[in-house]
């Protein structure tokens, strides 16, 4: 129990920014995963362990309360046998109840003690998880933010090649290079255009057609809403019928 308290320590210590560091330095975030399956590991260890100290906390507290209620029973009728006269009966009582009174202490200190532990365990457990979470958030940060590292670096690679092409002196190249260079400004301003956009004109698409919805069931409800037109050449036909 007490090597597993220390493992569990150790995770809850770790340093987290000394993990990001390192994984930053190796270009991966290996380091962050695997302390994460090992928090997994004790964490199931630590939930395993805390059940089975709760357990031993409730049959200690059950074996406690038993001595204590048969105590109690032994002492009164000890008060009851002195009272009718009977000593050695009252005697043998109170040796009886002297045995039991040290099984009802043993068991409380055991009691407390496991008390304790289950008490440490459950907190444990408890940071352990905490830690574990954020763990996993920067994890998820870390590998988007290498991802977007990889990104920029191969858009810096392909300008780069651009600039070298410039560098060749000749004119058709660097022309060339110009035109490849304002046809990738544009494209990338086009997209940066459409992407703010886009959201502000789905939420004002959906937006009014919810609304109109809303309101064309509210006039059906209060009886607002208007006939269908009936066509001319119906109305014709309606009045020849009529007369």
């Amino acid at each position: 129990m007490a090597s597993l308290l220390e493992k569990t320590q150790t995770l809850i210590q770790a340093n987290l920014h000394d993990m990001v560091d390192r994984a930053l330095e190796a270009n991966s975030v290996a380091v962050m995963k695997q302390y994460i399956r090992d928090a997994e590991q004790n964490l199931d260890d630590l939930e395993d362990a805390t059940a089975t100290v709760g357990g031993e906390v409730k049959t200690l507290e059950r074996k406690y309360n038993e001595y204590k209620k048969k105590g109690d029973k032994l002492d009164r009728n000890i008060d009851m046998l002195l009272m009718q006269g009977k000593t050695d009966l009252a005697s043998a009582a109170q040796g009886e109840l002297n045995s039991t009174r040290r099984m009802q202490e043993q068991y409380h200190e055991q009691w407390v003690r496991q008390q304790r532990e289950y008490e440490a365990l459950k907190s444990a457990r408890l940071k352990l998880e905490a830690k574990l979470m954020t763990i996993r958030q920067e994890q998820k940060e870390m590998e988007s933010l290498l991802q977007l590292a990889k990104s920029k670096e191969l858009t810096v690679k392909a300008i780069k090649s651009l600039d070298d092409l410039e560098g060749m002196g000749d004119s058709d190249i660097s022309r060339m290079s110009e035109s490849i260079r304002s046809r990738l400004d544009k494209a990338t301003a086009a997209s940066e255009l459409y992407a703010d956009s886009l959201d502000s004109q789905m939420d004002d698409v959906l937006g009014k057609t919810e609304i109109d919805l809303q309101l064309e069931e509210r006039k059906r409800r209060l009886g607002l809403s208007e006939p269908p037109a009936v066509a001319a050449g119906d109305e014709a036909d309606e009045a020849a019928s009529s007369n």
